[in-house]
């Protein structure tokens, strides 16, 4: 892949796509990196003119990108919703405190604790959609986790249902309103208004937790756990 600069200090990754019908912009929501999507018969020379009328929006939206965040010693790593220091103790175990998440003395914390998160997630995610499931007089085959970027979650035509191990850092209203909307999808294959009807149906006030992915989303996605 192709780079160039523009603004004199913004680097831009270009990418050809066949079926691209016009030029993308975009910036990543972790790390804020800036692509550019050409279709295949648009010179690179056309790239940089449109990436270099669009720096202002580039400076701005870079600039409102949460910063990478590590997984440490030290660091507040949110858990269900709340902030929780990372410190090492003498247990075998990860440990959750009100206030700390107790990683094992010499461990890697990054690896520990994503390990640890996974299976919160797993856990807290298999409960709701079954519980979801139930009501909504569907099963799922099976439920995966991934580190997703685009999505929180997805579910496939034959029962399959993904998600983000990450929603084990958020808020649990906002993990069971994701677990209720691909349960729903069980139901409807598409966003349509019979969709959130049942979407509705499972959790009342999904509004408020779905606003709460939009706003504070990328926070989740800002952390790196892995060196």
């Amino acid at each position: 892949m192709d780079r160039i600069l523009v603004g004199g200090d913004i680097p831009v990754t270009l990418r050809r796509s066949g079926r691209a019908r016009r030029m993308i912009l975009r910036v990543t929501r972790v790390g804020g990196e800036v692509v550019l999507t050409l279709p295949s018969r648009t010179s690179m020379s056309a790239g940089r003119i449109f990436a270099e009328s669009r720096v202002e929006w580039l400076r701005r939206t870079r600039a409102e990108m949460a910063p990478l965040q590590r997984v440490d010693h030290g660091a507040l790593l949110p858990v269900e919703g709340r902030a929780r220091r990372i410190a090492p103790h003498d247990g075998r175990r990860v440990e959750l405190t009100d206030e700390a998440l107790l990683v094992p003395q010499g461990r890697p914390a990054g690896l520990v604790v994503e390990v640890w998160l996974k299976h919160l997630a797993q856990a807290r995610l298999v409960a709701a959609c079954d519980r979801h499931a139930a009501v909504a007089g569907r099963s799922f085959r099976a439920l995966a986790l991934r580190d997703t970027r685009s999505r929180w979650g997805s579910c496939s035509h034959d029962g399959r249902l993904m998600f983000s191990w990450r929603l084990a850092m958020a808020p649990p209203q906002v993990l069971d309103y994701v677990a209720a909307h691909e349960v729903a999808h069980l139901l409807h294959m598409d966003h349509s208004p019979a969709f959130w009807a049942a979407t509705g149906r499972l959790v009342p006030d999904y509004a408020r937790p779905r606003d709460w992915l939009r706003q504070h989303g990328h926070e989740l996605l800002s952390w790196r756990f892995r060196p």
